[in-house]
């Protein structure tokens, strides 16, 4: 490994040791202040995070002042670590601003369907231990 990947890697588990930090905090707070039979702290978090990765996403565009290094610790790292969800809307955004509808639909299905089985499957798993 050399040092300039090594360096990718420190920027990207730092950002994540910071995300994650920042994710527990506030769906915690945010399922103290409002408790109900739903998680709302994870759907907040979720859509606070997709509303910074296009936030983020828009300073990457040509042009723009987001260097790699920023991009590795904040997108990557901060967000990747505070919500995995704020990747799939973009990517998502970015199919449908490339017009390749296919490639969403299957996307789209494909995430929800199969992370919900997986859910499922790991969740059966577990209860059989």
């Amino acid at each position: 490994m050399d040092r300039t990947y090594f360096g990718q890697v420190v920027l990207v588990g730092l950002g994540g040791f910071l995300g994650s930090s920042a994710r527990f905090i506030a769906s915690s707070l945010i399922h103290r202040w409002v408790p109900l039979a739903f998680p709302l702290g994870t759907f907040l978090v979720n859509i606070a995070g997709c509303l910074a990765i296009g936030f983020l996403g828009g300073l990457l565009e040509p042009g723009q002042s987001l260097g790699n290094s920023q991009r590795l610790f904040l997108v990557i790292g901060v967000l990747g670590g505070f919500t995995t969800f704020s990747s799939f809307a973009y990517e998502t955004l970015s199919l449908a601003q490339s017009a390749e509808l296919a490639k969403l639909a299957v996307n789209v299905a494909g995430q929800v369907l199969f992370g919900l089985a997986a859910a499922w499957i790991g969740y059966s798993a577990a209860q059989t231990m």
